[in-house]
């Protein structure tokens, strides 16, 4: 049997894979392994419970509820939030742990779980590993008064809004943003927060159903969004996720803002504020070349770290830095919260327009994205691909006729037969033709 937990949690088709049974025996787990001396001590352990809208969410959560409650922990249920409003309030409320109903992007059949340790930091490896080992374990149970109590957490909302409020304080006014909310997680307090702040706010995307999560909508599927901008006028827009950890924009012509030129820009602006640590930005290996080349000519420097959004904030609180991020819209800002947060990003990049007097084109233009080709080779031994000469030969010889003016980089699936070839250049024919160059090597080479 593989390793349950994923790079995010757990996730599968809901009901199949992700079933009450799992979310219960899961949640009963978390709670001792989380709860330490609090389930076991005699005293009440506390947990933040939230969902996105998806129809499955609603069995799942009772049955998370249900398994922390019968360990002995006090629930409180926040109902739809997105998944770093539930990071927030675990720590807003001294919880031991905390808990999401979530599969962010994906399609709404799957579902999936993410929890969080007290203070809202998402589980190291080891303590995901431990609480795997504890399913199917014997536990006393406890008994009368000593088991949890499930409370609605209504306000749990109101504090989130007012702490994304209290993080980024500029008014937006007279600033028109579309919002598509992606029928998720944030369509309520998305739109919300952003007309508090003081922007116009026209919302798609935002009746969700329990069956239309991310359908069309959302950060994945932007030409919507890109319409909607275009015909209203608007200055700007804003796409989150399902569960409203990631956020991408669109200019006020309708042309994409990715969650690379987004990081340049909020980069620009922390430095300017003195509050970019270390004058430092966190990116994954699969950011584009053009975003280091920017931020290298505002002195600004990149540390890049394998792809997933906890490896880039293993590398901020290791290093002490305060924005880090992904090229799919993740943003970190670490001063403020402890996940990605799609939210908080929209608010600091709607604020960065207003405070610079700027449009969002114009301050997106700080990097220019070199043309990015990604080919994926199956059936391939990907095991080899670090340790085949022939094929590190072909990866050097390509740079070398690259000079500095693009990038390759070859990355295994964690998860089938795969080698992905991954190319910059100064056009899309020429990375294109080292793409498919490369590609055919990689096939010839590590053939199973």
């Amino acid at each position: 049997m593989g390793r349950l937990f994923g790079t995010d949690g757990v996730r599968g088709l809901a009901n199949k894979d992700i079933t009450a049974e799992l979310a219960l025996d899961l949640s009963v787990a978390v709670a001792h392994e989380l709860g330490g001396q609090s389930v076991f001590g005699g005293q009440r352990a506390t947990a933040v419970v939230g969902r996105d809208p998806r129809a499955s969410g609603e069995f799942l959560s009772a049955a998370v509820m249900a398994g922390l409650a019968s360990a002995g922990v006090d629930v409180l249920d926040a109902g739809v939030l997105p998944t770093p409003a539930i990071a927030y309030l675990t720590g807003r409320m001294n919880a031991e742990m905390g808990a999401m109903l979530s599969a962010s992007h994906n399609a709404m059949p799957d579902n999936g779980l993410k929890f969080f340790a007290r203070g809202g930091h998402k589980l190291a490896d080891e303590i995901e590993d431990r609480i795997s080992e504890r399913l199917g374990v014997d536990w006393e149970r406890p008994t009368g008064a000593a088991v949890g109590r499930i409370r609605p957490f209504p306000a749990g909302a109101e504090f989130y809004m007012e702490h994304l409020l209290n993080a980024v304080p500029g008014r937006l006014d007279g600033l028109r943003i579309v919002v598509d909310a992606a029928h998720g997680a944030a369509s309520v307090v998305g739109p919300e927060v952003l007309r508090r702040a003081g922007a116009t706010v026209d919302v798609i995307g935002g009746d969700p159903d329990g069956l239309n999560i991310n359908d069309g909508a959302g950060s994945t599927h932007l030409e919507l969004l890109q319409e909607a901008v275009r015909l209203r006028g608007a200055d700007m827009g804003v796409a989150f996720d399902g569960d409203a950890d990631r956020c991408l924009a669109v200019d006020a012509q309708g042309g994409q803002v990715d969650g690379d030129q987004i990081m340049a820009i909020l980069a620009v602006s922390l430095r300017e504020q003195g509050q970019l640590r270390q004058d430092t930005l966190v990116a994954t290996v699969m950011s584009n070349l053009g975003l280091l080349q920017a931020l290298r000519r505002e002195g600004i420097s990149v540390v890049q770290t394998a792809v997933g959004d906890r490896y880039v904030l293993e590398e901020m609180r290791a290093r002490g830095l305060s924005l880090g991020g992904e090229q799919s819209g993740h943003v970190i800002m670490l001063d403020h919260g402890t996940t990605g947060d799609g939210v908080l990003t929209a608010l600091a990049l709607a604020e960065r327009v207003v405070s610079s007097g700027r449009p969002l084109h114009d301050l997106a233009a700080v990097m220019t994205r070199l043309p990015q080709v990604l080919t994926n080779v199956r059936g391939v031994d990907k095991d080899r691909v670090g340790s085949d000469e022939a094929l590190q030969a072909e990866v050097a010889a390509i740079e070398a006729e690259l000079a500095g003016e693009g990038r390759v980089l070859l990355r295994k699936s964690g998860t089938e037969p795969v080698v992905r070839v991954m190319v910059e250049a100064d056009s899309e024919q020429r990375a294109q033709g080292y793409a498919d160059r490369l590609a055919g090597v990689v096939k010839e080479r590590l053939a199973l």
